[in-house]
């Protein structure tokens, strides 16, 4: 949710556990955030949800309006501002950015996600390396939306708090990255 909010997590309060006897890591993460800016977030990550397989959703919630995208439905994202009817956009709709068509490889409405998701990934850091290593300029659009080792470093220093909070109980732990 870092990368879609901008936001980044100063502090979490976890429970994992295991679900299923004998797995050797927890198959079940509830995870409370305190966000940068005041934010609070959620995550459920599960490997014992029937009927949910690699149902990756991601939900933001602000002042003005809601976001929703889940990998089960991934040609859609759902807009819905207050008091307002919920507006679904489509992959390389009407409404689409540049940046958004040129990481779309298919025609809207037809499938298209998990793999061209990490081709693209694949593609622009590729292209990061070759501009970085020929002096050429950087287009920092792609490059924003390509981790790096500061973020690397930020998802290790979550889950080691979402781990030592865990131990503690639950109790509020420090994520942020500093």
């Amino acid at each position: 949710a870092s990368f879609v909010s901008g936001f980044e997590a100063e502090a979490v309060s976890a429970d994992l556990f295991t679900a299923v006897p004998g797995r050797r890591l927890d198959d079940n993460a509830h995870v409370l955030m305190r966000w940068t800016g005041g934010a609070r977030g959620t995550i459920l990550a599960s490997q014992t949800s029937p009927g949910h397989y690699n149902d990756l959703s991601v939900r933001i919630y602000g002042e003005k309006a809601g976001l929703e995208w889940s990998g089960s439905r991934p040609e859609e994202l759902r807009f819905s501002p207050y008091g307002e009817e919920t507006r679904t956009m489509m992959r390389g709709g009407h409404g689409s950015t540049a940046e958004a068509r040129r990481v779309s490889r298919m025609p809207a409405a037809h499938p298209e996600g998990y793999i061209e998701a990490f081709a693209n990934f694949y593609r622009d850091a590729t292209d990061i390396i070759r501009a970085h290593r020929s002096g050429s300029a950087v287009d920092a659009v792609r490059a924003a939306q390509v981790p790096d080792v500061v973020d690397g470093a930020r998802g290790v220093k979550f889950v080691a708090a979402a781990v030592e909070s865990n131990a503690a109980g639950g109790a509020w732990t420090t994520a942020k990255f500093e």
